[in-house]
């Protein structure tokens, strides 16, 4: 008997009812730069569409525009007005992104869901993800700096925490400090597989988290290992680790499918900032329909296995899903 697949392709009801993977707005989250001061609305030129954000009405009108395109979750990134090399600012009560938590809060309150960055690149004087030992990252003494800075954000208004410094143990760290400062409740999204990615060019212009020298080879991962990734996750599993993300997303779709069937926590994807710059620029160039590419691209990184995306397409994407265009 002739084998008849296009039977299940023949129409638009059809093919969205048969559909193996489904996309929700819910499962997409936002990234936000937060800066020091006041009525801040910059554009990020190499991150078309994107602002740094005051701590203020600003950011309180960017999440109001999210929310009408149906996206309430968001990942927050600071840029403080001063650095050190023990980032200091990370871990203030009065610091960026823990003044974006009580504007934001104080706005929305449970309408919005606020996820924060743990890490300290961001705020150190030298750009590198911890304290330094000479010119190399100093693991232990690091996780304790982790640790101040999630509970400050706890404190602050956080719904969860992400560390993304790929320090030895601090997921165990961070849930230990949280749990003594009587935040059982706070969950923890570990980048627990976060490569040393050339995709990263474009945050790093938008965070003004570039190294003063050297790199991160030595805690971030190498491209060419997919075991390592599952030692990585599995460790974070093992310490406490509530959700689990994989960052690149497009060139790594077979770390996340990898890392989805070796685990059984929630799995994020983080669709970083240069596969965003990418599909920007083919699109202004003419070279490919930017929505038709933006839509296919989220897809893949679902089917693969992911179960959230963080994107800078989050907006376009949960308004491509509300017309039916994918999910």
């Amino acid at each position: 008997m002739l084998k008849r697949p296009r039977r299940l392709r023949g129409g638009t009801l059809l093919r969205e009812m048969v559909r193996e993977t489904r996309i929700s707005p819910s499962s997409l989250i936002l990234p936000l730069f937060l800066k020091e001061g006041k009525d801040i609305h910059d554009p990020i030129p190499s991150l078309e569409g994107h602002f740094h954000l005051s701590p203020d009405d600003q950011v309180c009108r960017e999440v109001e525009q999210a929310l009408k395109a149906g996206v309430s979750r968001f990942l927050l990134f600071g840029l403080p007005a001063h650095k050190d090399p023990e980032g200091s600012g990370a871990y203030d009560d009065q610091g960026i992104v823990q003044q974006g938590l009580r504007v934001l809060k104080d706005h929305f309150g449970k309408d919005i869901y606020l996820v924060t960055d743990i890490c300290m690149c961001e705020y150190t004087s030298h750009g590198h993800c911890g304290i330094l030992h000479g010119q190399e990252v100093d693991n232990d003494p690091t996780l304790e700096r982790l640790a101040r800075i999630a509970v400050s954000h706890a404190q602050a208004g956080a719904d969860m925490v992400a560390p993304s410094d790929m320090m030895d143990g601090r997921v165990l760290a961070i849930r230990n400090a949280l749990d003594e400062a009587g935040r059982t409740d706070l969950p923890i999204l570990s980048y627990a597989v976060k490569y040393a990615s050339s995709f990263y060019g474009p945050f790093r212009d938008a965070a003004g988290s570039a190294p003063a020298f050297g790199d991160r080879k030595s805690y971030q991962m190498d491209c060419h290992n997919v075991r390592e990734a599952l030692k990585e996750a599995l460790s974070d599993v093992e310490e406490g680790a509530d959700l689990l993300m994989v960052k690149p997303a497009l060139s790594y779709l077979d770390v996340i499918r990898a890392v989805k069937e070796a685990t059984n926590l929630p799995l994020a994807a983080y669709s970083v900032s240069g596969e965003y710059a990418m599909i920007k620029a083919a699109g202004a160039a003419g070279l490919v329909d930017e929505h038709a590419v933006m839509c296919e691209s989220a897809v893949s990184i679902f089917r693969a296995g992911a179960d959230i995306l963080i994107t800078y397409f989050a907006k376009e994407l949960a308004e491509a899903i509300r017309k039916g265009e994918i999910g």
